[in-house]
Parts: structure tokens; sequence; C-alpha cells
């Protein structure tokens, strides 16, 4: 079963290779083009519960509403518990949430002022959201999720996350974690759950739900405004793209439980080598995740970079999601020729 998605497309697939060591004028140089690929299954789960989204040009999607660096991207996995209510009503309302409610601000130069704006606007889109979820009556208290988004803006990724949902880059073939597991066994949660008078019972919060960080899940954080242990505050972190950046992996913990963030990365460059397409990755991560019997609901998502410098290689040797045929020999050639050197 594969769950549908929304996604804005640029029409340009790319590739990457890296360096060892970038000088300030390299970073500079460097223009990410953006191709995405996705995959979901309900697993062995009886529903699923878990919603994403692509869009892979962020400037077409928001139209002129707001301005933007181009390139721009949004991406976003929430892998939804106690019902599929609160991860749906999350992907429903993606540019409310995340663009028109938190005044994202307007882009005139990709300086340290505009990306601090930008993460404000990310804290305050997760903390909107979980409030939007309480004051919906037609969802309960009991329903919640998990929330993992990924911005790119010109050559800066900024990675969100609340929950167990991970994003990993991976950069000259080395996994990078850009989020950290929210679980109650993770030792700074941990402190900061019992430090609010909650406590950790067999790897559960309160006993009772496996994540710290979460939208919804208002049954656990009432009264609102009081401080609860399970909060719905993300963790950002940022990097500036270079040409060691070749792609970036997301995906729900039913993809993590079974395969490390290594493993992801190896497979995924394989997966690029041999036919090219994020789309392709994404399925077959998948695949492997049910393979190892993976007990959830699962989705991912594979984001490929590349410098301008290749954008007319890339679109030889890529193609775009969804679009049919197969490359010709020339093109096998190419890209045999551009992954050696």
């Amino acid at each position: 079963m594969v769950a549908e998605t929304e996604v804005v497309n640029s029409n340009i697939a790319v590739s990457c290779l890296q360096a060892d060591k970038k000088t300030p004028s390299d970073v500079l140089q460097f223009v990410p083009n953006i191709c995405s690929g996705s995959s979901a299954d309900i697993g062995p789960r009886k529903r699923r519960e878990d919603e994403h989204i692509r869009i892979d040009d962020l400037s077409l999607y928001l139209d002129s509403m707001f301005s933007c660096p181009k390139p721009s991207a949004f991406f976003g996995v929430f892998d939804g518990h106690g019902g599929p209510e609160a991860a749906a009503y999350v992907r429903k309302n993606v540019k409310r949430f995340f663009f028109e409610d938190v005044k994202f601000p307007e882009y005139s130069e990709l300086n340290d002022l505009y990306l601090q704006e930008v993460e404000n606007c990310l804290r305050n889109a997760f903390l909107l959201a979980d409030l939007a979820i309480f004051e919906d009556s037609s969802i309960s208290s009991r329903t919640g999720t998990t929330a993992l988004t990924a911005l790119i803006l010109g050559r800066f990724l900024l990675v969100a996350n609340a929950g167990d949902c991970r994003a990993v880059l991976c950069r000259k073939g080395e996994a990078i974690d850009m989020s950290h597991d929210h679980k109650p066994t993770y030792p700074s949660e941990k402190r900061r759950v019992e430090e609010l008078g909650g406590y950790v019972d067999e790897e559960y919060l309160n006993g009772v739900i496996a994540v710290t960080r979460a939208l919804g899940d208002w049954e656990m954080k009432l009264p609102k405004g009081s401080a609860a242990p399970l909060i719905a505050e993300p963790e950002l972190r940022q990097t500036i793209l270079t040409e060691d950046d070749e792609f970036l992996v997301m995906g729900c913990d039913g993809i993590w439980d079974v395969i490390s963030s290594q493993r992801a990365i190896g497979l995924v460059r394989y997966g690029l080598r041999k036919h090219n397409d994020p789309q392709l990755c994404a399925e077959e991560l998948l695949r492997e995740a049910l393979r190892l019997e993976t007990f959830d609901n699962l989705t991912v998502i594979v984001i490929c970079f590349s410098s301008c410098d290749n954008q007319n290689n890339s679109r030889s040797m890529f193609r775009s999601p969804g679009s049919k045929g197969s490359l010709k020999v020339e093109s096998l050639s190419k890209l045999k020729s551009f992954i050696t050197h």
C-alpha cells in the first residue's frame, strides 16, 4: 500500500559528488538542485498513521505569498500514534502552520538574521500546530504525532524534529544524523522528563508513550500552559550544504528500528549508483525494512542535491520521480565515469 503525497517538483533530477575540504569560496559557489522520492507502507499494522509531504520547489508552492531564496524546498514526516487524525491534520495544514500563521520572513538576503527568523518560525510552527490540535474538537486528546521537517533555503539545510523520526545526511558516504531520537531512554530527555516530575517505565514516558516530544497527546499535557514532560518544542540543526553532501534520508521509526543510519546511507548510495532514481531508492529502503520484519508503519523520503556545475550531466543521468523509461548506454557510461572520479 503506497501513500499519496503532494509533490511540487522543479523537474530537476540530481546527483552529487564530494570533496574532503571546502574553502569558503567553494561553499559559496555550491548551489543545490533538488530531486526527491518517497515511499510509505502500512507495514504489519492494521491501519496507517503516518503522513508525509514533499515540496521540491517551495517558491512554486507558496506562489506569491512569500519570497524565498532559490532553490528552496520543504519536506515533512509525521508519524501518528493513538490514531491517524493528528498526523493527517498537520499534513493537511502544512502551509498554514509553517508559513502563514508564523509569518514566514520575507527573503532579501540569506544572512544570519534571516536564518534566525526562519528558525524562530519553525519553532513556533511546531507549537502552533500542537495548540491547534488541542483546539480542534474533532481530534481526540489521546492522539498525537511526531514531526520531522527539513527546510532547504539556498545552500542552507535546517532540520527540526520533535519525536523519533530521523533525518540522516550523506556526507561523502558518511552518515551524519541531523536529528536526535526523542525517546525516554535518551539521557538528556530522561533528565528533562524527571526534572518535570515524569518517569520512565520500560522505555515509555510515564508508562504510556514511547517518545518525549510530540504534537497533540493533550491528555498527557493538560492543563494547557502547564509544564509537562511531554513537549512539542522541536530541536533544530542546520548545516551549509557543499558538494560533499549527496542526499538526505528522512524516515519514521519503522525504518530506524531495523536499519542503522549508516546502513540506510549505504543502501541509498548504492541505489543511486545503480539506477539514479531517489524514488526507487525510497522504495528499496522501505522494502528492506519490511524484509527485516519491522513492526510499524513505514515512511521514507530521499532528497538528492547537486551543484550547478553538474546540472547538465545530472539531467541526463537522473529521472524525475514518476518518470518512465530507462537510461541510454551513453548516459550509463557517463554515470560510471561520474561516480568513479
